[in-house]
């Protein structure tokens, strides 16, 4: 369904499409895989990460660098700002609609089941906050998630709602655990892809196929998957996801989004409303609460255009580089820079803190070397301009496909001098 336009925007458009079109072309985009041979492919990806210039940049699982295009996205939306206001408005909400048919693309849904969110968490809340919950209600979910994805299940007790944490010894998520803490009052059951400190990825098929059985519904906790391996919502079945574009998908800080599967849009109620939820946004003398029948309902008043505009410049980089929902180049690049590194830190001392079961694996590795405390390791590391950080009682790196050999042996230098 094509998008209300607001009165005045057509001229706004030409006036402005000339000043867009020259900042659009600032940015040199990659090639595409298909152009390139097997060889040529990850040394093109290095080459629109800046960071590489100084840093060995392995801690993509907390906060990652900005790549290259992203950047340009956004030194050209400043440019914009800056010498043409609000009259370059509407190629910024044009932009944002290409970004949501690309993360919709990127993961088989539809445009209408993406919301932008400010982060994983908002993204989390709006179902935890938005479901119709009763007293006796119960969530399953895993003892050792970050703390995103337990507060605001946990918030849920005001409602009489109970948050069971299931314990899972050595990080590995036993299906069989999740599913015996589950009874006839469990509404949803929320699980990461990928734990953030022991980087065990679930196969989220079989976890989603399991809680569907019991009747409950799936939410996914996605910021350490998206952007590196390949998810299909329609295949997967999974009900809601959230995450964040400041990992893995090379994105700034503030730019995130869920997924609402379009059948459960209405049995959710959303708790903030605003201009832009509404299905005539832009008739602002004409006020009538009739609902857009979108997750975008939640994106209630002004975007993080800028933060957006950058994220979805990655995603275009990804995208080129051999992302999609069925597979994943990124994906086997990551896993053989992180097995790797897995040989050399064993071979240098090291003890891999958690199990690497081999179709569970990420590019999220947690390790120890044995009399060194992972803060001194870290900060030796931060001295050396690699990248690490604490969690999960030990040191964790967690590669890009962008990184090489020469990252992961900056990293063995570094613990065999300590």
């Amino acid at each position: 369904m094509a998008r209300a336009v607001p009165r005045g925007v057509e001229s706004k458009i030409a006036a402005g499409s000339d000043f867009y079109e020259s900042h659009e072309t600032m940015a040199h985009p990659p090639r595409t895989s298909s152009s390139l041979t097997e060889s040529e492919i990850w040394p093109e990806f290095r080459r629109q990460m800046p960071i590489c210039r100084r840093w060995s940049y392995l801690d993509h699982a907390a906060v990652a660098p900005l790549s290259a295009p992203a950047a340009a996205a956004i030194r050209g939306w400043l440019d914009q700002a800056t010498d043409a206001g609000d009259t370059a408005w509407p190629q910024w909400e044009s932009r944002l609609e290409e970004i949501r048919a690309l993360v919709a693309r990127l993961i088989n849904a539809q445009p209408t089941e993406i919301t932008f969110t400010p982060n994983t968490t908002a993204g989390i809340n709006l179902v935890a906050e938005g479901l119709p919950w009763l007293d006796g209600d119960n969530v399953v979910t895993v003892a050792n998630e970050f703390p995103s994805n337990l507060y605001p299940w946990m918030n849920l007790s005001r409602q009489g709602v109970e948050t069971r944490r299931v314990e899972m010894p050595e990080g590995v998520i036993d299906i069989n655990r999740l599913l015996a803490a589950c009874d006839s009052r469990t509404r949803v059951v929320s699980v990461s892809w990928i734990g953030y400190a022991t980087g065990y990825r679930i196969d989220v098929a079989e976890v989603c196929a399991a809680v569907h059985e019991r009747g409950a519904l799936m939410f996914l906790d996605a910021i350490q998957g998206l952007g590196v391996f390949p998810l299909d919502v329609v295949d997967t079945q999974v009900d809601f996801l959230a995450a964040d574009g400041h990992k893995w998908m090379l994105g700034p800080e503030g730019a995130g989004l869920a997924f609402i599967r379009h059948d459960l849009l209405n049995q959710l109620v959303p708790r903030s409303v605003g201009w832009n939820s509404v299905q005539g946004r832009y008739s602002f003398d004409e006020i009538n609460l009739d609902l857009r029948n979108e997750a975008a309902r939640y994106e209630g008043g002004s975007q993080n255009m800028v933060g957006f505009h950058g994220l979805g410049a990655s995603l275009e980089l990804f995208a080129r580089s051999g992302l999609t929902h069925r597979h994943s180049r990124l994906a086997q690049r990551v896993l053989e820079i992180s097995n790797l590194a897995c040989e050399r830190i064993q071979s240098a001392g090291g003890t891999i803190r958690f199990p690497r079961k081999e179709m569970h694996r990420s590019g999220i590795v947690t390790f120890e070397l044995p009399g060194t405390d992972p803060s001194q390791l870290r900060t030796a590391c931060q001295k050396a301009h690699i990248a690490v950080s604490c969690r999960g009682g030990g040191v964790r790196i967690s590669p890009h496909a962008y990184n090489n050999e020469e990252d992961i042996q900056r990293l063995i230098t570094v613990l065999e001098s300590v």
